[in-house]
């Protein structure tokens, strides 16, 4: 069965006790399960705040990030693994089940050709110690491609699947968007096919980051192809309604994605649940 989850961004700039504690209730009331806390710096997360705030409200917490951009997987690997240990330390403490995301490098961040095999080397070794220490607390790691803009490492699903399955470790999974898949592979089915049973986490995302329905994405196609592949887990509206600016320009998020941001919640969240319905997929109530 599915659960259906939203992004912080779609409500809030970041994660605060004081913004969650409103939005929470209003989610939950919309059929929302699942909430994604981007850890964009981990250290100003209220973690025990936050596994309150969503055991109050009977959510589950997934919590996400893309390493800083003073850490290179290459030239400070020995930082970026001990950034990422202490980030799984404040997941767990959150309650969350599991941290997903750009775990193997900095978003925005491209070298202007394609990945060397000393790069692909760093990430492999990154993540399998990163998947060890996610291990010894009891939490999975996701490892998100993204399209070419954000990052030269790894942008297709097959990508990912190379490295999980390069490194052996039975708590990798891999995390699509809709959004990086509509620009890098050649069908949602064949993504979430390379992807297989490597699939763990899915991003619901438009094509224009904003109102699910508006923009190019075709959700029927994408819909199908995930009940074809028997996809059980999350399924995740993401929409930058509120983003946070250390990550705005990363991500080149110069606009509001959405003429009325309410509407990504009002008119995006039920569009998804049909749409899902549709395919065959079973969303939590």
């Amino acid at each position: 069965m599915n659960t259906l989850g939203v992004h912080t961004f779609a409500v809030a700039s970041e994660w605060r006790p004081d913004i969650m504690a409103a939005e929470l209730p209003r989610l939950n009331a919309l059929g929302v399960r699942l909430v994604e806390i981007p850890l964009l710096r981990p250290d100003e997360l209220d973690a025990d705040a936050a596994r309150h705030l969503a055991s109050r409200n009977s959510v589950a917490l997934v919590c996400s990030l893309g390493l800083p951009g003073r850490l290179s997987v290459v030239e400070r690997p020995d930082e970026a693994a001990d950034f990422l240990a202490h980030a799984l330390a404040v997941t767990a403490r959150a309650g969350a089940t599991s941290l997903s995301g750009v775990p193997y490098g900095t978003l925005g961040y491209t070298s202007g050709k394609a990945r060397t095999e000393k790069e692909m080397d760093a990430v492999c070794r990154l993540l399998e110690r990163a998947a060890r220490s996610a291990k010894e607390l009891d939490l999975s790691l996701g490892v998100e491609p993204c399209n070419r803009y954000e990052t030269h490492l790894l942008n297709r699903a097959k990508d990912a699947r190379q490295v999980i399955e390069r490194i052996g470790a039975d708590n990798l999974f891999i995390h699509l968007d809709t959004y990086h898949m509509n620009i890098e592979e050649e069908s949602f089915e064949a993504g979430f096919a390379d992807a297989g049973s490597y699939l763990g986490y899915v991003h619901l995302s438009e094509s224009n980051r904003g109102v699910p329905g508006r923009g190019m994405i075709d959700w029927a196609k994408a819909m199908t192809a995930l009940a074809k592949l028997g996809y059980g887990g999350p399924l995740v509206l993401e929409s930058f309604n509120h983003l946070h600016p250390d990550i705005a320009s990363s991500l080149a998020v110069w606009r509001p994605v959405a003429d009325d941001p309410e509407e990504v919640l009002s008119v995006g969240l039920p569009f998804l649940r049909e749409a899902a319905a549709t395919a065959g997929l079973n969303v939590r109530q």
